[in-house]
C-alpha cells in the first residue's frame, strides 16, 4: 500500500515537473535540437502578412479635394522638377534617423501618520452594571469597559535617474497610406555578430512633409513611435533568468 502511494506522488511530481517545463519553455524543445548552433537570421518577408500585424486606424480630418493646375509642369509637393523622389507610397523605403540623447532625473518623498484613540465605558446598565464581575474573572469598572487605540506611519522615498543615448540609422517600409495622406512606417534590422544576432525594429505613423529631401526622417517626427532594440544567442540567454526561476518568481506569493 505505501509503495503505491509512492509510486502515485512520484507520478504526480513528474507530470508536475513536466507542466512547469512546458509552462516555462515552450520552445526548449526547439533550442536543444539547436545546440551548438548559431542563431539564424530570419527570412525577408511582408511584415503586412506577421500573425501579429493590425492595420493602423487613427482619426482623419475631412477629404479635402485636390487643386490642380492647368498647363502647369510643377506639382504640389514636389522637391524636383520631374519627379519626387521621397517615399509617399506604399512598398516604398525611408531612411529614418534615430539620435535619441534624453535623460530625467525625479524624486518623491512621502510622510504620513494618523493616531486614533476610543473608549467606551456603561455607567449605569438598569442596575445591573455590577453583575460583570460574576461574569468576568476579575473587579470591572463599568466605566471603562472598552478602550482602544492605534497608531499608524508610513514614510516613503523614491528615485529615478536614467538616461538614454542611441544614434543609428535604420531603412524602414511605407506598409499603409492612411486617407489624409499620412504614412504608416516599419522597419526591422538584424545584425549577426558570432554567436548573437542584434535586432532593430521601428514603426510609426509620419506626414510626407517631414520626410527631408534625401528621403529621410528624424525620429522626432515620427507618431506612435515604437523603437526596439534588443538581441537574442547566447549573450542575450546568459542575460536572463532561467524559466524555472521565473515560474517561482511568478507562483511565490512573497
Amino acid at each position: 500500500m505505501n509503495a503505491h502511494i509512492g509510486y502515485r506522488r512520484g507520478f504526480k511530481l513528474a507530470a508536475l515537473g513536466s507542466a512547469l517545463m512546458l509552462l516555462g519553455g515552450c520552445n526548449a524543445l526547439e533550442r536543444l535540437a539547436g545546440v551548438g548552433d548559431s542563431p539564424q537570421l530570419s527570412t525577408i518577408a511582408n511584415p503586412t502578412h506577421d500573425a501579429g500585424y493590425k492595420p493602423v486606424s487613427m482619426p482623419m480630418p475631412a477629404p479635402q479635394m485636390a487643386e490642380r493646375a492647368p498647363n502647369s509642369l510643377w506639382r504640389a509637393g514636389s522637391r524636383a522638377f520631374f519627379k519626387d523622389l521621397r517615399a509617399n507610397q506604399v512598398g516604398d523605403i525611408v531612411t529614418v534617423t534615430i539620435d535619441i540623447d534624453e535623460s530625467g532625473e525625479i524624486s518623491n518623498t512621502t510622510s504620513r501618520s494618523r493616531t486614533n484613540s476610543e473608549n467606551a465605558g456603561v455607567d449605569n446598565l438598569l442596575g445591573y452594571e455590577t453583575a460583570f464581575n460574576k461574569v468576568l474573572p476579575q473587579a470591572v469598572d463599568p466605566a471603562n469597559l472598552l478602550g482602544l487605540s492605534s497608531s499608524n506611519s508610513n514614510v516613503g522615498t523614491g528615485a529615478i535617474n536614467r538616461e538614454e543615448k542611441i544614434e543609428l540609422k535604420v531603412a524602414a517600409v511605407v506598409t499603409q497610406l492612411l486617407p489624409n495622406g499620412n504614412l504608416v512606417i516599419q522597419g526591422r534590422q538584424e545584425t549577426k555578430v558570432n554567436y548573437e544576432v542584434r535586432e532593430l525594429q521601428i514603426a510609426g505613423v509620419i506626414r510626407p512633409q517631414d520626410i527631408a529631401s534625401d528621403n529621410t526622417v528624424v525620429y522626432e517626427k515620427i507618431a506612435e513611435a515604437r523603437l526596439a532594440y534588443g538581441g537574442r544567442g547566447h549573450i542575450s540567454d546568459v542575460q536572463q533568468p532561467r524559466y524555472g526561476s521565473q515560474i517561482v518568481d511568478i507562483l511565490m506569493p512573497f
